[in-house]
């Protein structure tokens, strides 16, 4: 598992898809693309949002949930912490403020 995570954060263009959901969650595939073609870095397909997003979903830092004819993702940070204290130890990421 967490070597899902790591091949999912070593993508720039995942990384991007995550620090959207960051400052949004629940983005729609037609949001995240539309912020992606605003942003800096290389425009994508729709089609190449949509792999991206797969990665992510593999992975578990992003989930779908279907509201309607809608498809929302939304981030999960719980992969990101276990891959934390596996090296830190949970004492570490409790401290943080």
């Amino acid at each position: 598992m967490d070597e899902d995570v790591f091949k999912a954060l070593a993508d720039p263009t995942r990384r991007r898809i995550l620090d959207g959901l960051v400052e949004r969650d629940g983005q729609t595939l037609f949001e995240i693309c539309s912020r992606l073609l605003t942003g800096p870095g290389p425009a994508l397909s729709r089609q190449a949002v949509s792999q991206h997003l797969a990665v992510l979903e593999s992975a578990g830092l992003v989930h779908a949930r279907r509201q309607g004819r809608y498809k929302y993702h939304d981030l999960d940070t719980a992969p990101l912490e276990r891959v934390m204290t596996r090296w830190i130890g949970p004492e570490a990421t409790e401290s943080t403020p």
